[in-house]
């Protein structure tokens, strides 16, 4: 009995270790793409990301939120940093200015986010993000994650056309892993996103030899502040600043929803200590020209495809990660994982977080008026996500970032409702 169960710990262990690394690898890639930097950095930024997420993994399990939430590069941040890096042509500030104002003003916030913290204020800063609000987020966080991942799965090529084998190949992988956990046995469903992610690299490795990614080490260069040094581009800094604490929404969504997963309700003290560590890294990360962290509300799906809630195989997954970079040669083998198998095994993985955002809705009763409440926000949000941002041109440089952020715009008009109409009275 006790051999069994420590295989399914270090199966589950492994388990984390991919769901993670495939969750993180591709972070630094974009941004150094996007910021132009130099291969020998980006690798430096990969490192650098594996090492300090496998860090603020482990210690927010340990000792923060102490739930089985992968603390990650934030999406909404990921977003704004890429779209800041892609305008910067436009607006005639160079990348290094650029980052640096990014950098300025994600430590301002993360600082913001400690004091929170330190001062106790975490109660305040909830009742600016009610279940309501949590219910949209949850929703536009599954509708930008599945469009990312569908969107990978297809290996567009660089002339923006799909490249059909592969994409046949994401879709077999699809329903692989989606008959692994609907139909599979216990043991069989709980490993269904391992299963799907060694498999589906292998039949990859098959079928496309000439195509498998492959890294080669670039001499990675260290260096403090690689995507600019901190400066007083106060514009770029108010974006970063702004976006940063919007950041705290994620801490409340991930805690919420892991406390109605895993049948443990999060305690004030657990959102106290779990913003004080996300403000922590959140300062560190953009030293290292990282996107700032934030528990992993997409964790929530991989938890509840695998229905393995124990904590101690995350912690090893963490660990593992950090020891992943610090070992080159590992790096270099884990890179050469196909992005797009990652992309179709996380697209199984995350469409359970939609399931998470529609529990949340239990309990409510909507009407004609009161639907606004829910469909407003979500809609405007899934709208802006498919529209591209060039048709934002000719509106201020400052404004751009928020309204192609379809996110942002729909936790901000959730918000802008929760505080200003009496739903009460609607219903």
């Amino acid at each position: 009995m006790k051999s069994l169960k420590d295989s399914v710990t270090l199966f589950s262990s492994f388990q984390w270790l991919f769901f993670i690394f495939a969750n993180t690898v591709v972070v630094p890639i974009s941004i150094g793409a996007a910021f132009h930097l130099p291969s020998s950095v980006t690798e430096m930024t990969m490192r650098s990301s594996l090492i300090l997420t496998g860090i603020a993994s482990f210690i927010q399990g340990w000792k923060g939120h102490k739930y089985p939430i992968m603390e990650g590069h934030s999406g909404l941040l990921w977003g704004v940093m890429l779209n800041l890096g892609l305008t910067a042509p436009a607006i005639g500030l160079s990348y290094t200015q650029i980052g640096g104002g990014i950098a300025t003003g994600f430590i301002a916030a993360g600082i913001v986010t400690l004091l929170l913290a330190a001062m106790n204020l975490v109660s305040y800063v909830q009742r600016i993000f009610p279940p309501m609000v949590m219910t949209v987020y949850l929703f536009l966080l599954s509708f930008q994650l599945i469009f990312v991942f569908f969107k990978g799965m297809l290996g567009i090529t660089e002339d923006g056309k799909m490249n059909l084998p592969v994409s046949l190949l994401s879709l077999g992988i699809v329903l692989f892993v989606s008959i692994l956990k609907i139909k599979g046995s216990k043991n069989i469903s709980n490993f269904s996103i391992l299963i799907g992610m060694i498999v589906g690299w292998i039949f990859y490795a098959i079928l496309f030899s000439d195509t498998t990614p492959k890294m080669e080490s670039a001499n990675a260069t260290f260096s403090l502040f690689p995507l600019g040094k901190l400066n007083l581009e106060f514009g770029i800094i108010a974006i970063a600043f702004f976006a940063g604490l919007m950041n705290l929404s994620n801490t409340f969504a991930s805690l919420q929803a892991a406390s109605e997963v895993t049948g443990n309700e999060a305690k004030p003290k657990q959102y106290r200590y779990s913003l004080f560590l996300t403000g922590l890294f959140s300062m560190i990360a953009p030293v290292f020209g990282l996107v700032p962290y934030t528990p992993f509300t997409s964790s929530i799906g991989f938890l509840q495809s695998t229905q393995l809630y124990d904590r101690k195989p995350f912690l090893i997954g963490g660990m593992l990660l950090t020891f992943v970079g610090l070992i080159p040669p590992i790096i270099t083998f884990l890179a050469t994982m196909p992005i797009t198998v990652g992309n179709a095994v996380l697209f199984v993985a995350y469409i359970q977080l939609f399931g998470t955002a529609f529990n949340s809705t239990k309990g409510q009763a909507f009407t004609s008026n009161s639907i606004f409440r829910i469909a407003a926000p979500v809609l405007v949000g899934v709208s802006l996500m498919n529209i591209s941002p060039t048709i934002f041109g000719d509106l201020p440089m400052y404004l751009q970032p928020f309204l192609t952020n379809g996110l942002i715009m729909g936790v901000i008009i959730s918000i802008m409702l929760e505080k200003f109409v009496n739903w009460d009275v609607l219903s």
